[in-house]
């Protein structure tokens, strides 16, 4: 089985998400920062990287014998201050057609966060650069106004970083040297200084209404952001904010989708309160002490190893063992694999401690040599190199087993794993010696903050007896630590109480659980029956009574049909799910139904408390604007009003269809009237020409609609990439071809 891989990427919010874009037919020279990670994001677009100062160099060579005439060149502010200010000065003795993207963030964020040692500003590189005989240069920012009153030198024009696009085509077309600096500090290091007060911390937010989502993916296009988490729903795949790593960049709104609101004012929602059982009952709460773990006296190496993502607080849990085992009087080493781990990459913290100093050899733990495995994140530690340390014979496990996105999921809506088989590989191997559990639901839900699951691991380790410290020594450790003391203490009780009672952990949670109507909890399928249940469910309060009994006409004649070839219910299930979705399209009256339902005010109720407004983005009718740059249709941000005028568009949706539709004969409502029609009729022939051998090709021309999602622009082109798969299929179809499990099927 080929494994996922969790490669590192830019952490959320980070620049050069949108820094290191370049236009269609366009290529860019990779340089020394964390932006060379742009070649991993795309790599036919962002090549050919060189060590620090050589930044552009290799197209002095490449140009005079190729028919491309201009390139891109990515270049940090501090490289350029180090040894990057050369590179540029080889392009301007040479004439090139190359244009520099300083991309300036304030910090050498790769190796910690330091300091440009020069501190030159903005001004003072575009200075020494048009001094070195550059004249065509820009700065791009996503704050244009703090460059008002910026003396810079003669020609430099300000941008915003969403005409960035449009900039870069017109300096392509330059002949010679350009510079386009990019100015927006990093993500991380803001995030850093606004925890200490030393940076302006915007009181707004990101949230996405799951019930409106189309779950598209244009918002991950728009943002390439890793706080864009997927949300499995009873509807399909959705998307939600990952409030805890979210950095405020806001880029994600500029996806072309109305389900974003930015809530301004009130805050985060603290730990969640269990609720009272019944009228005077106490809460579900957990009561008594917990019995202590049997820990026998160490005489040799103990080896943990911790498997996780970077910038998690992985690294601080191996600290946090190291100093255990030294208040406990033990000889202790640790070893930190990190590499770019640090932008959601693979980190592995390596930790190990004996009675004597002459038993610790090495600082990485062999093959085998591992008594414990504390995973993190279920990729990485279902990793071969994470499972290959682990003592098979008598060694154990605590996995979290989330599912937490890789960097695949910002360009590929469908991503998904295979969890089953990577679970399944731990139960194989250890057996009852391996506890699994969603630790970061469980941790999320008991203390209202995802970077507890950690620790919440740790504490489940620890109860069962895989970590040979004491009680104590841990506790002071933590108290060392001086961060987060009382909520880091919590979550280890919290996983010694779900190491002995997992069952009534889980049921806590659920008395605690944000009250999120769409979310499907269970990791069963639903069945098909559930499926026809909750789509006719919703087509009732969709609005159209004629919804209904059509739906239901079709399905039972699909059904009916497939019974008569085969005992399997698939196509019925595809039906079922993909005719709903082209029956209650999501269109102005039904966006409007959804964001008056009492679900929406619900689920802000469960993030978010205190005073704060909520301001719509939304992109159709009047609200749709053109880029003056690009000419691409964008969104308007509209203010809370706009829940008045949506009541009084649900309670007007009789007028759905009707001569007095204003919306019925949008570009939009035409085509959707077009998708229904053909579904229709492609079903209608299937079941014509139904039988055992064509039932894989059937199921997967029915779930077709499943891959047309999101609104306006992106839903045609999704249509228009559907069209063609369509095409595709109704030829196998009819010269006779059964892919049967060549291609992979869709979810429903």
């Amino acid at each position: 089985m080929k494994k996922p891989q969790r490669a590192p990427s830019f952490c959320s919010g980070c620049p050069h998400n949108r820094s290191t874009r370049v236009p269609e037919g366009s290529r860019a020279l990779a340089g020394i920062g964390c932006h060379t990670m742009a070649m991993l994001a795309d790599p036919l677009t962002t090549t050919t990287v060189s060590h620090m100062g050589a930044e552009g160099v290799m197209w002095l060579g490449q140009q005079p014998f190729t028919s491309e005439k201009h390139v891109f060149a990515n270049l940090g502010d501090g490289t350029f201050s180090h040894s990057g200010f050369l590179a540029v000065r080889q392009a301007i003795a040479a004439h090139v057609p190359i244009t520099y993207k300083i991309l300036y963030n304030g910090f050498v964020s790769m190796t910690g966060g330091q300091s440009v040692e020069t501190g030159l500003s903005p001004r003072q590189i575009l200075a020494t650069l048009a001094a070195e005989g550059v004249q065509k240069m820009a700065v791009v920012t996503d704050e244009p106004q703090k460059y008002e009153n910026v003396s810079l030198p003669s020609g430099v024009m300000v941008h915003h970083r969403n005409e960035l696009d449009a900039v870069q085509r017109a300096f392509r077309e330059y002949a010679d040297v350009s510079v386009i600096l990019y100015d927006q500090p990093c993500a991380t290091e803001r995030r850093r200084l606004r925890k200490r007060g030393k940076w302006e911390d915007p009181n707004k937010r990101t949230f996405i209404s799951a019930a409106v989502c189309e779950g598209c993916g244009d918002c991950g296009t728009a943002s390439n952001c890793m706080s864009i988490e997927p949300l499995e729903t009873e509807l399909g795949r959705k998307r939600q904010i990952n409030q805890g790593t979210c950095n405020k960049d806001f880029s994600c709104v500029e996806g072309f989708c109305p389900s974003f609101v930015t809530v301004e004012g009130g805050q985060l929602k603290k730990k969640p309160q269990a609720p009272l059982a019944g009228p005077g009952s106490p809460r579900l709460e957990w009561e008594g002490e917990l019995p202590p773990p049997t820990i026998a006296p160490l005489t040799r190496v103990h080896s943990v190893l911790i498997a996780g993502i970077g910038g998690t607080g992985v690294v601080t849990i191996g600290q946090t063992l190291a100093m255990a085992a030294h208040i406990d009087g033990y000889f202790s080493s640790n070893l930190d694999v990190t590499g770019l781990a640090q932008k959601y990459g693979a980190v592995h913290s390596h930790v190990r401690w004996s009675p004597r100093p002459d038993m610790l050899h090495a600082t990485r733990i062999a093959q085998g040599e591992a008594q414990s495995l504390i995973g993190c994140d279920l990729i990485v530690a279902a990793s071969d190199e994470s499972i290959a340390t682990i003592d098979i014979a008598a060694g154990g496990a605590v996995v979290c087993t989330d599912i937490i996105p890789t960097a695949e999921f910002a360009r590929n809506p469908g991503w998904g794993i295979n969890t089953d088989a990577l679970i399944a590989e731990f139960r194989d191997k250890l057996g009852e010696r391996a506890l699994l559990l969603e630790g970061q639901r469980l941790a999320t839900t008991l203390l209202g903050d995802p970077v507890a699951a950690n620790m919440f691991m740790l504490g489940a380790a620890w109860q069962l007896g895989q970590i040979p410290l004491s009680l104590n020594a841990i506790e002071q450790a933590i108290e060392l630590n001086g961060v987060a003391i009382a909520m880091n203490k919590e979550a280890f009780a919290w996983g010694r109480r779900a190491a002995v009672n997992l069952a009534l952990v889980e049921d806590i949670a659920k008395a605690r659980r944000p009250s999120q109507i769409l979310q499907f909890a269970s990791r069963n399928r639903p069945t098909v029956d559930e499926i026809i249940g909750h789509r006719v469910g919703h087509l009732r309060e969709y609005g159209v009574k004629a919804l209904e009994s059509r739906y239901l006409e079709l399905v039972k004649r699909v059904r009916n049909v497939e019974a008569s070839v085969s005992t399997a219910t698939q196509l019925t299930a595809a039906v079922a799910h993909n005719y709903h979705r082209l029956l209650a399209v999501k269109d102005e009256w039904e966006v409007a139904r959804l964001y008056t339902h009492p679900d929406f005010r619900a689920a802000l109720a469960d993030q978010f408390e205190g005073n704060f407004r909520l301001k719509f983005h939304l992109g159709s009718g009047p609200f749709a604007r053109r880029n003056k740059a690009t000419g691409a249709l964008e969104k308007s941000e509209v203010g809370g009003w706009m829940i008045f005028v949506f009541k009084l568009i649900a309670s007007a949706r009789g007028l759905r269809g009707t001569w007095l539709d204003p919306f019925r004969w949008n570009a939009e409502r035409k085509l959707e009237r077009t998708l229904l029609q053909q579904y229709e009729r492609d079903v209608d022939r299937m079941l014509t020409e139904f039988s055992s051998d064509n039932v894989q090709l059937a199921v997967r021309i029915a779930q077709l609609p499943e891959t047309i999602r999101g609104y306006g622009h992106v839903k045609e082109r999704h249509a228009k990439q559907a069209a063609e798969q369509r095409r595709q299929l109704w030829d196998q179809w009819s010269n006779g071809a059964n892919p049967k499990d060549r291609a992979t099927q869709l979810t429903v």
